[in-house]
């Protein structure tokens, strides 16, 4: 914060916390408490992060907007989950855009859905009625094929010695890298096609 305005809040709430002085500036520094950090508190919102960034991730592989309210089913909760959905569910449909939360039994067939992992615990977006199936497959493909053509480019490139014995080391370790990156992204798009051609 600016000084000036730290130093005008430190003098309306100094007094109020039993502080005295003529400024904060010659107030000493705060010295934690580690008996106050409460670190089941800290966990519990490291899996609440963990849970709404499988969610947002889930909107955008499928390309679903955020503004769509959108069902979740959860598998394999245990105890701690069960917990922390109790105290977080209404936060959790708020945050996360949610229609519902349900649970789904370990053994029961999931609808076809996309899936997030939190620890052992699935996180489900059934698909059916969220996107349209055409337009999507349409998209992946012109993704896949706007891949494929940078993946032969770069692998063409990579497979020139003249460029491989030229060119300085980390230039090439970074084209591999990219190559990597791509083939991975690819093969994630071709997965994702899949799914949504069975649907």
């Amino acid at each position: 914060m600016m000084p000036y305005i730290t130093e005008e809040i430190w003098q309306k709430v100094g007094p109020l916390a039993g502080k005295t002085g003529d400024t904060l500036m010659l107030q000493p520094y705060p010295i934690a408490e580690p008996h106050k950090i409460d670190s089941q508190a800290s966990s519990d919102i490291e899996w609440l992060k963990g849970v709404m960034l499988a969610i947002r991730n889930i909107r955008g592989e499928m390309n679903i907007g955020p503004g769509k309210a959108i069902s979740v089913l959860l598998r394999n909760t245990d105890a701690e989950d069960e917990r922390r959905l109790k105290a977080t569910e209404s936060l959790l449909i708020k945050l996360a855009k949610l229609d519902s939360i349900e649970r789904l039994a370990t053994d029961a067939d999931a609808p076809m859905s996309a899936t997030g992992l939190v620890g052992a615990m699935e996180i489900l977006v059934p698909m059916a009625g969220l996107i349209d199936k055409d337009a999507e497959l349409a998209r992946l493909n012109k993704e896949v094929d706007k891949l494929n053509k940078e993946i032969e480019r770069l692998a063409g490139k990579l497979s020139n010695e003249g460029f491989v014995s030229k060119a300085p080391a980390e230039v090439v370790a970074k084209e591999k890298d990219k190559l990597a990156d791509m083939q991975a992204a690819c093969s994630r798009l071709s997965e994702q096609k899949a799914s949504i051609e069975a649907m």
